[in-house]
């Protein structure tokens, strides 16, 4: 296959003073250089369409004399650098403050500039070490917001952000947007786009020394949802992402500056989005940190009772369990004092 390419999705995951046993007596590995260990991992080759996939050992993995396997085991063991200055040893949260009319969850909750600065210091005191501040809705069927209108949402808000004790976020496609928001202090854009929807998006971040958060999307938030197909979910969006990762990297973007997302919800199905959600492990071969943002999504709802998305609470604490135990380094969600209630009893259970 000429087109074949080696992939590792790690498992067997260990934490705490078993991880540290584990790895110390050599019969397991860091992953991305935190505090998981993995001890095995499903070695996959191939493309989308076809591939063959094989168990191997920890140990075997170190021993290793491929040199696409050594480069590829690289990238998923070395410890991520802090982001966005963010050390990431533990999960760190992202809260979600939706300063738009039309959010699928919490729209038109927090969106006046009052609201929203109330809501974002909330965030803060609850344990966000971001706030992702939105000011254009990209649910599914959702339509384009323009750029004028964006601004005005967003600009008074940012600059009433002003010496909040958490990073900021902007979440926008848009590069004036992004411009306007470094100018008012934030540090971090997270692009649903990837920096494809804006072309000076990545001129932007570049010149203004932003961390980025590239996200997947199988097509725009207007049809996204109406059909979406893949041969390999899991392979295609680690393709999408390190392609866009490479881009950003050739435009003068540091790798100690770019997260990636795999987007769950956008252009994906229950199905979808549930092997993403299992197999997010494999995403760390980007050699980047990983955020995932399944809070309130329509897929949770999708596997037991939650019409109303702020029902899905307890959902979204468990996939943020998930995503966490993978190694997953940011978790965007709306309930942070839960989310970090729930962490802290998986953080527990695992020490002892």
């Amino acid at each position: 296959m000429a087109d074949a390419k080696l992939y590792l999705r790690p498992i067997g995951f260990l934490y705490g003073p078993p991880a540290e046993v584990a790895l110390a007596e050599g019969l397991a590995l860091p992953l991305a250089g935190g505090p998981i260990a993995f001890t095995a991992g499903v070695l996959i080759e191939g493309t989308p369409r076809k591939s063959t996939r094989r168990l191997v050992a920890a140990d075997a993995l170190k021993g290793a004399r491929d040199t696409d396997l050594k480069a590829l085991l690289k990238r998923v063991t070395t410890k991520r650098p802090p982001f966005a200055g963010i050390p990431l040893d533990e999960p760190v949260l992202m809260g979600i403050v939706n300063v738009t009319p039309d959010s699928f969850s919490d729209g038109g909750l927090y969106d006046t500039t009052d609201g929203a600065i109330a809501h974002a210091a909330e965030l803060t005191s609850h344990g966000a070490a971001i706030v992702d501040i939105g000011g254009e809705s990209t649910r599914p069927g959702s339509d384009t917001v323009e750029e004028t209108d964006e601004l005005a949402r967003l600009v008074p808000v940012l600059k009433g952000l002003k010496g909040i004790d958490a990073v900021i976020s902007i979440d926008t496609r848009k590069a004036p947007v992004a411009k306007a928001a470094a100018k008012a202090g934030a540090m971090i854009l997270n692009d649903v786009s990837a920096l494809t929807y804006d072309p000076q998006s990545l001129a932007v971040v570049v010149k203004a020394k932003l961390s980025v958060v590239l996200m997947h999307a199988k097509g725009p938030p207007k049809t996204m949802q109406d059909d979406p197909r893949y041969d390999d979910v899991v392979l295609e969006v680690f393709a999408y992402l390190e392609a866009r990762i490479n881009a950003a990297r050739a435009a003068g973007i540091p790798p100690a500056r770019i997260a990636a997302d795999p987007g769950l919800g956008f252009g994906k199905t229950l199905g979808h989005n549930l092997k993403l959600l299992a197999s997010l492990s494999l995403l760390h071969g980007l050699g980047v940190p990983l955020l995932v943002g399944a809070s309130r999504k329509r897929f949770i709802g999708g596997l037991g009772e939650g019409k109303d998305p702020r029902s899905r609470e307890p959902g979204s604490h468990a996939a943020a369990i998930a995503a966490a135990s993978q190694g997953v380094q940011i978790l965007r969600v709306h309930d942070v004092e839960g989310t970090s209630q729930a962490l802290a009893v998986w953080r527990a259970s695992l020490l002892r």
